[in-house]
C-alpha cells in the first residue's frame, strides 16, 4: 500500500524547547563539545541557531530532540550532519538518507554536510570507535557560505545535496586514515564505495536510492 499527500502548510509553535547557551562565532568547536544545541552569535548583530547530529540515522541519538530546540528561534536554523558514521567493525555503520533532508527542509532548517576526522578506541570492543569528531575547517566553510545564503532552506539544501558523494568520499578516505592510526577495523570499503558511486551520480540518484532502501526496510 502506498499514500501520498500534499503538505500545504506547515505550523506549529514549540513549547518545550531547551534554553540555548550563546556562543561567540570562534568558538563553533567548542560549542560542538559542549552542547547538542546552542545560539551561535555571528560577526554581524545577529544570531543562529545550531544543532548536530551524533549519526546521519535517524532513530539513533535523539537528533530531533536536538533539532527541536533550536525550532523556538526566529531567526536561521541550522543542523549539522555527517554523511556516514562508521562505528568500527564492532558497531553500526550508517548512511545519510533523502527523508532526512526533506523532513529538514519542511522544518526550515538548513542542513550543513559534514564527515569525521578523529576518533579514540571504545575501551568495550576491540575493532569499535567512539567520540567521533567533525572535520571543522570544512564545517566553517559552509557556515561562511550560509550566512550570506538568502533563499530558503529548500533550495539550500537541495545544492548541499548534489555535493554528498564528495563529501562521502572524503568520509571514507578519513576513517580509513583513523583505522591505519588506531589499529582498528572498519566496515567493508568495497561497500561503502559502491554506494558513494550511486550518490556520486547527483541528487536523483541519492532520491531513488534512498526511497528503495526506505521501502525495504
Amino acid at each position: 500500500m502506498r499514500i501520498t499527500a500534499n503538505i500545504t502548510a506547515v505550523r506549529y509553535k514549540p513549547l518545550l524547547c531547551s534554553k540555548l547557551q550563546l556562543f561567540d562565532y570562534g568558538k563553533l568547536e567548542e560549542a560542538v563539545s559542549q552542547k547538542a544545541s546552542f545560539l551561535l552569535k555571528t560577526r554581524g548583530a545577529g544570531s543562529i541557531a545550531l544543532s548536530w547530529w551524533v549519526s546521519p540515522k535517524r532513530t539513533r541519538s535523539y537528533p530531533y530532540a536536538r533539532v527541536y530546540d533550536t525550532l523556538g528561534f526566529s531567526g536561521k536554523k541550522v543542523t549539522i550532519i555527517p554523511v556516514m558514521k562508521d562505528e568500527g567493525k564492532d558497531g553500526d555503520r550508517d548512511f545519510l538518507q533523502w527523508d532526512t533532508i526533506s523532513l529538514m527542509s519542511l522544518l526550515g532548517v538548513y542542513v550543513i554536510l559534514g564527515y569525521y576526522v578523529e576518533a579514540v578506541p571504545n575501551a568495550d570492543y576491540r575493532n569499535k570507535i567512539t567520540s567521533q569528531r567533525f572535520s571543522f575547517p570544512e564545517i566553517k566553510a559552509k557556515m561562511e557560505e550560509l550566512l550570506s545564503y538568502q533563499s530558503d532552506a529548500l533550495h539550500w539544501n537541495i545544492s548541499q545535496i548534489e555535493q554528498v558523494g564528495e563529501i562521502a568520499e572524503k568520509a571514507l578516505q578519513a576513517y580509513k586514515q583513523i583505522s591505519e592510526t588506531l589499529k582498528i577495523e572498519m566496515h567493508s570499503n568495497a561497500s561503502a564505495l559502491k554506494r558513494i558511486q550511486e550518490l556520486l551520480k547527483g541528487r536523483n540518484e541519492f532520491m531513488n536510492l534512498s526511497r528503495g532502501l526506505a521501502e525495504k526496510a
